[in-house]
């Protein structure tokens, strides 16, 4: 009776353990979910979600934040102040001597007051207009930098999912040739055993399977690298697998326009610019330094209430009211000889800044001249790796038959093998090398297509 317990007992637990593991087993594969993309989609949840972007748009909400504070350097300056203080009597010596002829006259000895000050700028050289023109102009930089860094970040998702496909579609030919080389192995086995052929060659058939296992396996770990790279840009969550869509249409290329029509719109891409409102700055910075030399004028007005009045004396114990309003001038005349240094850098930040846009144009045209110019052998290679490809395979049938009659050796087979191959691989990759060469080319002239 006691062993029928524990028997009964022990099923009982295995069956809530296998539960407990189908459970775990089921939780774990829906943690796994496969998260399939298009280049398309890839490149919109990357504009929704990257980092960078994200962080580049706060930049462009902080730069028109600051633009309102400038703003407030209009506004009037209010302060209101209060004061309460205990004072002694007050001692005069009205003698000839040294502390001779002490008089005192007593005093109202609490003081009390209240009151209310302003000023606000009517002229201050044309320095807060200048301020607030330079917040202006960052601001507008800050909205340039977080366009660049969509497009770089776009450019960076297209590169990264380029790749990813590219892998992939070389996994499959070396797929396909792992299955032909396990087969080629076992025909060359087979005539080893009849004596047709010498053992040298069943081991040049198993080190080139050997090679092509140890390739493939390279290849699968670059694919899951890339694909990691690529979730990270486009923030898949860690908990999710993704895989890229290669039935989606890639971007279709419509051809190449002239580079004089590329060249126009570089001038007006980004960093360009960018280098023009940085440009701008420095021509402001050089008025709001000017600004120095003019003088600034204010409005003010203050109000209070004191008690007691000490405006006579002896002081009255009265409560009393005074206020008064103006304007004040004020010119700083240490900025006629201090000032001067201060525009001589500004005359040179200028300069700089004007040589730095040439810079960056001259860095402009080469970048585009060699795209535009790389793009065109790419197209053009379209036509040769499509040749290529129909003589691999001819070659490849010719070898094959003329191996399967004893007519050649094993080392052409696997030359013609590798051809093939090469040709396969040349074609899928130039017509991928030409769809990033297209993305690279409308990145620098600044017209990236909008999603």
């Amino acid at each position: 009776m006691f062993l029928k317990t524990t028997n009964s007992t022990d099923d009982c637990f295995s069956r809530i353990l296998l539960l407990l593991l189908i459970l775990l087993t089921f939780n774990g594969l829906q943690a796994q979910e496969v998260h399939s993309v298009s280049l398309k989609e890839a490149i919109k949840l990357a504009k929704e979600n990257n980092k960078k972007i994200l962080r580049s748009q706060l930049e462009t909400t902080l730069s028109e934040q600051n633009i309102k504070e400038t703003k407030e350097l209009r506004l009037p300056d209010i302060e209101l102040n209060g004061e309460y203080s205990r004072i002694t009597n007050i001692t005069e010596f009205k003698g000839s001597g040294f502390l001779n002829g002490k008089e005192v006259t007593k005093a109202i000895p609490e003081i009390y007051q209240v009151n209310s000050t302003f000023k606000m700028p009517i002229y201050a050289g044309n320095k807060i207009n200048n301020a607030i023109k330079i917040a202006n102009q960052e601001s507008e930089i800050a909205k340039i930098k977080t366009e660049k860094t969509e497009n770089d970040i776009e450019l960076e998702v297209v590169a990264n999912y380029l790749s990813i496909y590219k892998m992939m579609e070389l996994q499959k030919i070396f797929e396909e040739n792992i299955k032909e080389e396990k087969s080629r192995l076992k025909e060359v086995q087979s005539l080893q055993k009849h004596g047709t052929v010498t053992k040298n060659e069943v081991i040049r058939a198993e080190l080139q399977l050997s090679d092509r296992e140890l390739n493939a396996l390279t290849n699968s770990k670059n694919i899951k690298i890339a694909l990691h790279d690529l979730k990270t840009l486009i923030q898949i969550p860690e908990n999710e697998e993704i895989a890229i869509d290669t039935t989606a249409s890639l971007e279709e290329m419509n051809g190449l326009d002239p580079y004089d029509f590329y060249m126009t719109k570089a001038l007006e891409n980004e960093e360009m610019r960018m280098a023009s409102q940085e440009l701008d700055i420095s021509k402001t910075e050089l008025k709001l330094v000017k600004g120095n030399y003019l003088p600034k004028v204010n409005f003010f007005g203050n109000y209070g209430f004191y008690y007691p009045n000490y405006k006579f004396f002896p002081p009255n114990p009265y409560l009393y009211t005074l206020g008064q309003v103006g304007i004040e001038a004020s010119f700083d005349l240490s900025s006629l000889y201090k000032n001067k240094t201060k525009v001589e850098q500004a005359n040179k930040k200028i300069e700089w800044q004007q040589m730095q846009s040439e810079i960056v144009k001259d860095e402009i045209q080469d970048k585009l001249y060699k795209e535009h110019t790389q793009y065109q052998e790419i197209l053009e290679k379209f036509v040769v790796v499509n040749k290529a490809l129909d003589l691999a395979e001819e070659n490849y049938r010719i070898v094959k038959l003329k191996y399967l009659n004893q007519l050649v050796l094993i080392t052409e087979m696997v030359d013609a093998d590798n051809a093939l191959l090469q040709a396969k691989y040349n074609k899928i990759s130039i017509r991928l090398d030409a769809v990033l060469k297209h993305y690279e080319l409308l990145h620098t002239a600044g017209i990236m297509p909008q999603s």
